[in-house]
């Protein structure tokens, strides 16, 4: 069973593991590394090779789940799985980082923090890459995760 402690499982290990999934190509649904995987795949693809299982599979989604739904199933989950939602200020390389691409919607998009001012993201009609956090990106952060530690 995972426990949230500590400070997390260490930042440079979640971003060595994420980065191995640069250049996957975007699937919906996807969560596996070189074949293919959505933003929330890609966050499911890295806890697996951290944790070896997921905490929960999401049954299946539309694109537009977000909108249809109108709840904060994203944000809600990350809480389950990582604790409460940090600061902006606490972000470090590894942290897992939830977007809202507009007020009053669902934050529907997530990623991985890493040095540099950057993040690791699926990007719908391309593939996993890393991006620079700029103003436009940081402004729509949602919601700042650490990864549990192991118990």
């Amino acid at each position: 069973m995972l426990e949230v402690v500590g400070t997390g499982i260490c930042g440079e290990r979640v971003v060595a593991v994420a980065r191995g999934f640069i250049g996957t190509p975007y699937r919906h649904q996807g969560s596996l590394k070189g074949v293919g995987c959505d933003c929330l795949g890609l966050i499911r693809g890295v806890w697996r090779e951290l944790y070896g299982v997921e905490p929960e599979v999401p049954a299946p989604y539309a694109p537009d789940w977000a909108e249809r739904a109108g709840e904060e199933r994203l944000l809600e989950a990350a809480g389950r799985h990582c604790g409460a939602a940090l600061p902006l200020a606490a972000l470090r390389p590894g942290d897992l980082l939830v977007f809202r691409w507009q007020d009053e919607a669902a934050a529907k998009h997530a990623g991985i923090a890493t040095p540099e001012g950057r993040f690791i993201h699926a990007y719908e009609q391309a593939a996993v890459i890393e991006s620079p956090l700029v103003p436009s990106w940081r402004r729509r952060i949602a919601g700042v995760f650490r990864f549990p530690e192991l118990s």
